[in-house]
This record gives C-alpha cells, sequence and structure tokens, in this order.
C-alpha cells in the first residue's frame, strides 16, 4: 500500500485543492493523508468526495519535521509499506508515481527516491531539485538547480541527501533509521535524515523520467526573517551533528562573515541558537558515529 502525505500551512485553498486534485489524478496513491498546520485544509477539501483522502488538522504549527512525522505515522499505523512526502506547493505529473516505485522495489538497499522538481515560465523548464548536496560549509545546495531540464539525463541519479519536497521512503528505512527530528522544525531536517540513514548503508536516488512542478517557498516567505533563522541555526545544527570537523570550522567561519550583512539581529540569535545546541549536537555525532 503506497500513501501520500501533504502537508500544508496556510496554502490558498484553490492551490491546496490543485495539489490534491493533481496527486489523485496521476494514479498510484491507495491513501491521501493532508497534514495540516494551519488549520484550513478542511475547509478547503470539504466538499471533495473521495474516500481515499482524509485530513489531519494540529493543534499548532509542528513546523516541516514534525507535521510529516504526523503523517508518517498515521500512514504507517494504516499499513503502507511506501509513504511519499510531498509539500503543498507540489503538482505532481501523471504518472509520477510509477518510475518511484518500480526503482525503489527493484533495489531494497534504497532507502528513498525523489523525482525531478521542476519549475518553468510557462515556455521553458529548469530544474528546481534532483537532490541535496552538502557543500564545504554545510550548506545544503539543490542538485542540478537552473538547469535546463535534459531529457538524456540518466534515468537514475544517485544523490547524497533527497530534498524533502518530494520524497517516496520505504517502510523499511522509516523502521530503520526514524522519522525527521523535530528539533530542526523546518530546514535541514532531510539532510539530518539521509546522513542518518547513509550511516547505516541506505542509499538513494533522482529518478529523472518522474517530474513534478515545485513552486518553491510558497509557504515559507511568510515567514520573513524567521526562514533566514531557521536556515542558519539548521545548517549549524546538522553540521555539527554530521559533518567533518574541517566543514564544521568552514561552517562557524561562514557565520561570523554573515553577522557583518543584514538581517544581522537574525544572524546573530541563528548563533546563539546554535552554540547552544552545539552539547546535543556534539552527543547525536557520537550516538550516529558509534
Amino acid at each position: 500500500m503506497l500513501a501520500v502525505v501533504i502537508l500544508t500551512y496556510r496554502r490558498p485553498s484553490g492551490e491546496l485543492r490543485r495539489s490534491v486534485d493533481a496527486v489523485l489524478h496521476a494514479g498510484g496513491a491507495d491513501r491521501v493523508l493532508v497534514i495540516d498546520n494551519g488549520e484550513q485544509a478542511a475547509d478547503a477539501l470539504a466538499d471533495l468526495d473521495d474516500p481515499r483522502v482524509s485530513v489531519v488538522t494540529n493543534d499548532i504549527n509542528l513546523g516541516y519535521a514534525g507535521g510529516m512525522n504526523v503523517g508518517i505515522r498515521a500512514a504507517l499505523e494504516q499499513g503502507a509499506q511506501l509513504i511519499a512526502l510531498l509539500n503543498d506547493d507540489v503538482v505532481v505529473r501523471n504518472g509520477w508515481l510509477a518510475a518511484l516505485t518500480a526503482t525503489l522495489l527493484a533495489d531494497p538497499q534504497l532507502g528513498a527516491v525523489q523525482p525531478m522538481l521542476v519549475h518553468g515560465d510557462g515556455e521553458s523548464e529548469l530544474v528546481n531539485s534532483m537532490g541535496v548536496v552538502v557543500g564545504s560549509d554545510g550548506a545544503g545546495i539543490d542538485l542540478g538547480r537552473d538547469e535546463a531540464v535534459d531529457l538524456d539525463r540518466p534515468a537514475v541519479v544517485p544523490i547524497e541527501c533527497f530534498t524533502g519536497g518530494a520524497v517516496v521512503i520505504r517502510r523499511e528505512f522509516v523502521a530503520d533509521v526514524g522519522v525527521f527530528d523535530e528539533r530542526y522544525f523546518l530546514y535541514y531536517e532531510d539532510v539530518d535524515l539521509a546522513a542518518r540513514g547513509a550511516r547505516r548503508g541506505w542509499r538513494y536516488a533522482c529518478v529523472t523520467t518522474s517530474r513534478v512542478d515545485h513552486e518553491g517557498s510558497a509557504t515559507t516567505k511568510l515567514l520573513g526573517d524567521r526562514q533566514r533563522y531557521f536556515q542558519e541555526r539548521n545548517r549549524l545544527r546538522a553540521t555539527m551533528t554530521h559533518g567533518s570537523w574541517r566543514q564544521i570550522g568552514a561552517a562557524w567561519w561562514l557565520t561570523v562573515r554573515r553577522l557583518r550583512h543584514p538581517p544581522r539581529g537574525t544572524h546573530a540569535r541563528a548563533a546563539a541558537a546554535g552554540l547552544v545546541a552545539t552539547p546535543s549536537s556534539l552527543r547525536g555525532r557520537r550516538r550516529h558515529t558509534a
């Protein structure tokens, strides 16, 4: 059984409905779980008469990590063997799941596979993400970002980390590695989960023949400077937990340099939070490398 989990937060009702309808129309989903961090999805989908769809409304905004964990656990309780995770600003294309599930089921060491996320201007298409690469300073970089969509790319591309915006994970991966670390709240929780899984021998891939349209930052742009805070704080946390000592030094040096630029207060708070998180990050480092 395959369940699709769509996490939403204050998404305009018409746009959320478009994302849900696309999943239903594309086929392959046995269940669609809409996890609502903003208390609007139930009204937006009130007239949707499809027994596959259910809405779970959280009492508070749990962030990406906490909200997706609610969906993952609900999907597992319903018997899902494969779980697709989608942001609410993703609109899937017909047949997007077929290539993903075939690739995942063909290799038991693949813990997660993702489609190619695409954005465009209506005339040309550009890659939004084919996965995530962690840079020398701990920053997550979208693989292939803003490159032209190339039909000659390999069908399956090994990747270091998957993006949480659109990915399919298998039940065994969750049982072995666990779910997202909710201390991240937003940003880098996917990098953290992928790194934890890689240490246990799991591999990941982007299936380029599976494509979805991604608006990008549709929800996070509502956060203002808090978006920058989470990005900076979590980059430090993830790097201290999983990065090399050289990466840790470079990550902190980047943070120091950013204190010279606006929004300075946000950068300072993120740096302070990174310092406060250092003991737990280093404990996590020892635990994951043991």
